[in-house]
């Protein structure tokens, strides 16, 4: 247990710390990118490397700390119950997306997010809708305490929120990815909001809440109780992408798109992750293990 712990800060530390080389790189270093070639075929080779690969490490280590936290946390089912239909579901969408249109728009992928599925949708990014969309669905679960009060209403609602979280990502994302001096795709036909197509958002709301939906079901009834203190780590992956997002947006003076992802994603998952419980309080049978336990202590303390 101590050495997934470990692993899992570990990953976590490089998942942020290889965000914000990146930011620092695409804000900085590329634009001066004459310095880097003086050194020659090192610094050639250097900006090759960075340009193919630059979007890839980052999204590795936030898989990785994801898993392992999943796995540590939730159980290696509950993890593989949210993995697998998270990644078909979303490399479908995106697959149907550049070939179709479908139900994003006309986009294509270009360089530097890892090799392409089919030739046409990077490994990455079904991973990305992974560890971004589990660690929303977290925080909209506990923060409307679906586990305490398992209605039909609260997991429909945590579906709907967790969806729009990981949608209102995009409005950073979009301008950051597509708009700014080095793409990471592009739209055969730039869309009114800022370069994106409205039904781009429509299609990331579509998607994250089929793929959400789906991993309810398979996680059945079982009770899924995570205390604040559990739910660090998901939250900190999510804010962290938004403001790698963010920074990239802002750099090019995309002020709107962040605002409205700021608004409409980090303030509601501050407040349900504020929401959430800080204590035990819940079992299947409806006993109330903290209070429980604080009885049978004070019964140990009076006996003694």
């Amino acid at each position: 247990m101590r050495q997934s712990v470990i692993a899992e800060r570990v990953c976590l530390i490089s998942h942020i710390l290889a965000k914000v080389f990146g930011l620092v790189g695409i804000l900085l270093v590329i634009p001066n990118a004459k310095m880097i070639l003086n050194f020659g075929d090192v610094g050639e080779t250097a900006m090759q490397l960075s340009m193919a690969n630059g979007g890839v490490v980052d999204i590795i280590f936030g898989i990785i700390a994801v898993s392992i936290y999943a796995c540590r946390v939730l159980g290696w089912k509950t993890w593989l119950g949210f993995l697998v239909p998270s990644v078909l579901k979303s490399v479908g969408s995106e697959l149907l997306g550049t070939s179709t249109g479908f139900p994003f728009g006309d986009y294509s992928y270009l360089s530097g997010l890892g090799y392409k599925i089919g030739g046409l949708v990077p490994f990455t990014i079904p991973l990305s809708w992974f560890y971004v969309g589990l660690s929303a669905y977290l925080i909209a679960r506990s923060g409307l305490k679906v586990a305490e009060k398992p209605t039909l209403i609260r997991h429909i609602a945590a579906i709907a929120i967790g969806a729009l979280l990981i949608t209102s990502w995009d409005f950073a994302l979009e301008p950051a990815m597509s708009q700014t001096a080095f793409p990471f795709w592009y739209w055969e036909t730039p869309g009114d909001f800022y370069g994106t197509p409205y039904r781009n958002y429509l299609g990331w709301f579509g998607t994250s809440a089929l793929f959400m939906g789906t991993a309810a079901l398979i996680w059945g009834p079982k009770p899924i109780k995570l205390l604040r203190s559990q739910l660090v780590l998901p939250l900190v992956v999510y804010l962290s992408n938004f403001m790698f997002a963010a920074g990239l947006s802002l750099g090019d003076g995309y002020f709107i798109p962040v605002s409205l992802g700021l608004i409409l994603r980090d303030v509601p998952a501050i407040v349900l992750w504020m929401k959430s419980s800080t204590a035990l309080t819940y079992t299947t049978d409806g006993v109330d293990n903290e209070a429980t336990e604080i009885a049978v202590a004070s019964v140990k303390v009076a006996v003694k």
